[in-house]
């Protein structure tokens, strides 16, 4: 079972093959809140993958909270506001789950919200105190107390710079200040009562098993005593923070200690001063950069008399330039040590780039910490032109580099522009990228003008190759010919003869499964690599992700609409075709996501990636006031060897039948014949109803299931509309196999008393995540607004039919932008009629006139062979 979450911000649980727990179940089943209190109590010692584990972490985060601001006699919860940067902080540790990309500070605040209002209805329904409840469901939340350690600067006496007093939070008195009572005192008053006494001292005696420090202190009572330290009691007292805060006793440090502890001297590495010198492929991952290794405090270098005199000694506090500071010299002579080695090996060839930002992304995660046993000893940072590198990736929009000018007959959006200018950095460093933009959003026109930009900056011709699904190769063809027509484009796929040779192209589309097959694709060297779908190769032994890694190009690019966030394997097959090094090795990076997973933060590694995946949800307020509500997309499919031939086979049918047909017999004829025709496009098994609907059979079901997936990844909601009955059912079990539950179906024999039972269940936040309506059934009257996302699976060739069934989704109520998929079949019917729809209306209008198949029967019989002759240059057979 794994913890994930909504687009709504929700958080659920979703069966993986371990083990389901059913309790846990049930406890999602009822909210957020009571989910996470399960995991929080029930679940508090046990163990749990990482996703479930992040749950808890934010329960435990709210109970330590709840117990130290309650009393023992507390039954009206207080109320329990999380801080931003612990809201933050949480934000950085999550480790991959479903819905990774929605978790917010917002959502976390949510959460813990939910988890409050939980915890009081189970509280007040218990009938007692929230540390009896405690006692009950988890007794270590009862090791919180109310002893503050406090240590303090004592100037006064320089043989004892420190004073130590531990007090009694006693009460809260104006201004929610917290009023403090010294701790012996507290403990005389409480001696007449045996049971308060207990609860009193409960976190010392707690703290005492775990810290032979804690132990003699109270053995000598020189705990409840204030007390003048010197600098190595002070640090005696530093060095058991964890255990003491382990055992619910806050500890105090003197201000301007950053986060309780005093500044450490640290080992100062400076990477990437100046420009890196240029490996295989322009600055890319393999370029060398410079190294810089000096003893610093906070990030100030020492001179070489200051750095000796710190490694000279025993650990401990030391003043400073006039403060006080950690030293540990052993610590800092074996990273110092380790440093210089690397900046030997620097100064020899240098470091690469890759490795730079593996070294920068863990520091930047472990300077987040809040344990000073864990702090490190030393501080890697980014010089000047790294600096500015990560500036340019990290806020694109800043930039107006990247133009391509007249060329690119489109107006990018502002967030296309800015990941153009994304696009461009990368393309100027030498490195590849992750384009992860949500569905709809743009990623081909985006890439597009990354190639014109590349084609007129390049010193020599261009050559650039696309990898994709064979149902989006006509995409790409259409979308280059409408947004960049002086690129030239050869299609290397067997269902579709290029008018341009390969040579002469300046853009080559292919498949997957071509890849493998044209050697020749694979021992050329290209200026830009694209693949789209890129979770196609998220399976590295995969004979087509093997194929797609051969590729030898200047840069290298993957598209995907679907997070690679989801899988630590995904994620690193991704990103070793689009940046290759960046992650290591596959052994390498798993002995790197063993140690995130022992520490239970994956900070690093989305520091690391950070850069080098640029993501844009629909549901981002910055994207969502510029898109338009609702985004029309005619998906081209191709069409099998059974459709083709049976196809062609129709066409001849009707040719043969024409020559002796008049009158109504033809307009009958015709009919009947566009019906087969539709029918066939849709599946052979409509056609012949024979039953068996195999996937393989149809190019729109292979479309349906790879927008379906993608859909389910983003857990959203689709309708699905056909105007034939008899494939509801067939639809909605393959649509059933993809998202892994069954969905709704509604068409004429549906009784009309049952309608608003199965729209109230699809608009359910956790209802079925797809909805099969017959047009006619479904097309008008029903409010479906769960849905993001439209299919019309078949054409009506009426817009405004074909609108009104959009607008089941498109409507009052709608908060989301509505994405509408129209299938149609290259080189059929179909495809001819859209173009008319698209590109002649008038002519549209007239053909198409009431019901389209009407008017379609007036034409004259030439026109109308021409209309519905299948067209083999366009066809595009399915893989």
């Amino acid at each position: 079972m794994e913890l994930s979450v909504t687009p709504h911000g929700e958080l659920r649980v979703v069966a993986s093959d371990d083990a389901i727990e059913p309790d846990l179940a049930r406890a999602f089943a009822g909210g957020t809140g009571e989910g996470l209190l399960h995991l929080g109590t029930a679940l508090l010692d046990a163990a749990l993958p990482p996703s479930l584990g992040f749950g808890r972490r934010i329960a435990r985060a709210y109970f330590m909270r709840l117990g130290a601001a309650a009393d023992d006699d507390t039954r009206v919860l207080p109320e329990i506001t999380p801080e931003p940067a612990m809201l933050a902080e949480l934000c950085l540790a999550v480790p991959p789950l479903q819905g990774s990309e929605y978790v917010t500070p917002e959502v976390l605040a949510r959460a813990w919200s939910s988890l409050h209002d939980a915890t009081r209805t189970h509280v007040d329904a218990a009938n007692t105190t929230l540390q009896a409840w405690f006692e009950r469901h988890a007794p270590s939340y009862n090791t919180l107390g109310h002893i503050v350690f406090h240590l303090a600067e004592h100037k006064a006496d320089p043989a004892r710079p420190f004073a130590f007093m531990a007090s009694w939070a006693a009460a809260v008195g104006e201004g929610a200040r917290v009023q403090h009572v010294p701790l012996g005192r507290a403990v005389e008053h409480a001696e007449g009562d045996r049971k308060a006494l207990l609860t009193m001292l409960r976190p010392l005696a707690a703290a005492a098993k775990s810290s032979a420090w804690t132990q003699t202190m109270v053995e000598t009572r020189a705990v409840y005593q204030p007390r003048a330290w010197t600098a190595t009691e002070a640090f005696a007292m530093l060095r058991e923070v964890p255990p003491l805060r382990a055992a619910g006793i806050t500890v105090r440090m003197p201000p301007g200690w950053a986060q309780g502890r005093p500044p450490r001297a640290k080992v100062g590495a400076k990477v990437g001063a100046k420009v890196g010198r240029a490996g295989k492929s322009g600055v890319g991952f393999d370029a060398l950069l410079d190294f810089d290794v000096a003893l610093a405090v906070d990030g100030e270098p020492l001179s070489p008399a200051e750095a000796r005199a710190l490694l000279a000694g025993a650990a401990g506090l030391r003043q400073f330039r006039g403060r006080w500071i950690e030293v540990d010299p052993d610590q800092l002579a074996e990273t110092l040590a380790r440093y210089e080695s690397v900046q030997r090996t620097a100064a020899a060839g240098g470091i690469t780039f890759a490795e730079a930002l593996r070294m920068l992304a863990v520091a930047t995660a472990d300077e987040t910490t809040d344990d000073a046993t864990t702090e490190p000893w030393s501080l890697v940072s980014a010089g000047p032109w790294l600096a500015e590198v990560f500036a340019r990736l990290r806020a694109p929009e800043a930039s107006r580099e990247a133009d391509p000018g007249d060329a690119l007959h489109a107006e990018l959006r502002p967030y296309q522009r800015a990941g153009v200018s994304w696009l461009w950095t990368l393309w100027s460093l030498g490195t590849g990228g992750c384009l992860a933009d949500d569905m709809g959003l743009g990623k081909t026109v985006q890439v597009i003008a990354l190639m014109l930009l590349v084609s007129r900056a390049a010193s020599e011709p261009a050559r650039h190759i696309v990898v994709a699904p064979a149902s989006l190769l006509d995409n790409w063809a259409r979308e280059l010919q409408r947004f960049a027509p002086s690129l030239r484009v050869a299609i290397a796929h067997r269902s579709q003869t290029s008018e341009i040779p390969i040579d002469d192209a300046d853009v080559v589309l292919t498949t997957y499964a071509t890849l493998q097959r044209q050697s020749e694709l694979t021992d050329r060297t290209w200026t830009l690599a694209v693949v789209d779908e890129a979770q196609a190769i998220k399976n590295p032994a995969a004979k087509q992700t093997r194929a797609v890694k051969q590729l030898r190009a200047r840069m290298r690019l993957a598209l995907t609409g679907t997070p690679v966030e989801n899988r630590l394997g995904d994620l690193w097959s991704v990103l070793d075709f689009a940046c290759p090094g960046l992650l290591g090795g596959a052994k390498e990076f798993g002995a790197f996501t063993k140690s995130l997973a022992k520490k239970n933060s994956y900070a690093p590694l989305r520091e690391l990636c950070r850069p080098w995946i640029l993501r844009r949800l629909k549901s981002d307020r910055r994207v969502i006031t510029d898109l338009p509500d609702k985004t029309e997309l005619d998906v081209a499919c191709g069409l099998s060897k059974t459709q083709a031939v049976l196809y062609s086979d129709a066409v001849d049918g009707l040719a043969r039948e024409l020559a002796t047909a008049e009158g109504v017999k033809r307009r009958g004829l015709v009919l009947a014949y566009l019906m087969r025709l539709k029918q066939i496009c849709n599946h052979p098994s409509q056609w012949s109803g024979d039953g068996a609907w195999r996937e393989a059979d149809s190019g729109k079901l292979v479309r349906l299931r790879e927008l379906a997936e993608e859909i389910a990844s983003r857990q959203e909601k689709v309708l699905v509309f056909t105007q034939f009955r008899e494939i509801c059912d067939p639809l909605a079990d393959h649509l059933a196999r993809v998202f892994g539950r069954a969905g709704l179906v509604l068409h004429g024999d549906v009784a009309v008393r049952k309608r608003a039972t199965l729209v109230e269940r699809f608009a359910a936040d956790d209802g079925p995540p797809f909805f099969v309506l017959s047009l006619r059934a479904g097309g008008t009257g029903l409010n479906l607004t769960a849905a993001s996302h439209v299919i019309h699976f078949d054409r009506w060739w009426n817009p405004a039919v074909e609108s009104q069934a959009t607008d089941r989704a498109y409507r009052i109520g709608q908060r989301k932008n509505v994405l509408v998929h129209r299938f149609v079949c290259r080189g059929t019917i179909e495809d001819k009629i859209a173009a008319m729809l698209v590109d002649k209306r008038g002519l549209a209008d007239d053909v198409l006139a009431g019901d389209g198949e009407v008017a379609l029967t007036e034409l004259p019989t030439d026109e109308l062979l021409r209309l519905v002759r299948l067209d083999v240059h366009r066809v595009g057979a399915v893989e």
